[in-house]
């Protein structure tokens, strides 16, 4: 039987001081605190104890940000299957994720094909490829790496950030679980 308790984060982001929050949530967005510095300031309350509430209000705060604040958000994002995670220098999160879609078990072949597709895209974007890879397995990734290439500055950017969001929800989400096992 499915557990009908409503996902819940702790500490409830409403009751958290500044400091508190950003101590227990600045890390949803990668190495980017201020976003959820951003989402504080901007009010919480008991709804963003809830992780989709929470992910929503961080996920306005990264669309209303300047591009020049959007992309350092998506420049520190690491490459997909890239030096970071051979090396495990990858935050713990992307270390989980990037081996959740079997990026840890690429043949040499494919890490070429990443270290191919991770140079073409920051020389023609300027920052790294972007991808929420849960649920998805290493060719859905390859597939859409080959296809995102061809946008251009602006559409790639907007979409860079729509996944950040969607990574951001699905760790907010996956912490809740986490705290009803």
């Amino acid at each position: 039987m499915p557990n009908s308790t409503p996902l819940t984060l702790s500490p409830a982001p409403s009751t958290c001081s500044l400091e508190t929050f950003t101590h227990h949530y600045g890390d949803v967005y990668e190495h980017s605190p201020w976003v959820a510095e951003a989402a504080w300031k901007e009010g919480l309350n008991s709804a963003h104890d809830a992780p989709d509430a929470l992910a929503d209000l961080m996920g306005l705060m990264l669309q209303q940000a300047t591009p020049e604040q959007q992309i350092a958000v998506i420049q520190a994002h690491p490459d997909l299957a890239g030096k970071a995670a051979i090396s495990g220098e990858l935050t713990q999160d992307s270390t989980r994720e990037q081996a959740g879609a079997g990026l840890d078990q690429c043949t040499p072949e494919e890490f070429a094909r990443f270290e191919q597709l991770n140079a073409a895209y920051k020389e023609k974007f300027g920052f790294p490829f972007v991808i929420a890879v849960k649920g998805l397995d290493r060719h859905a990734i390859l597939y859409a790496f080959e296809k995102r290439l061809n946008n251009d500055l602006a559409e790639e950017r907007k979409t860079a950030i729509e996944q950040i969001i969607r990574i951001a929800r699905f760790r907010l989400n996956g912490r809740a679980e986490q705290q009803l096992l």
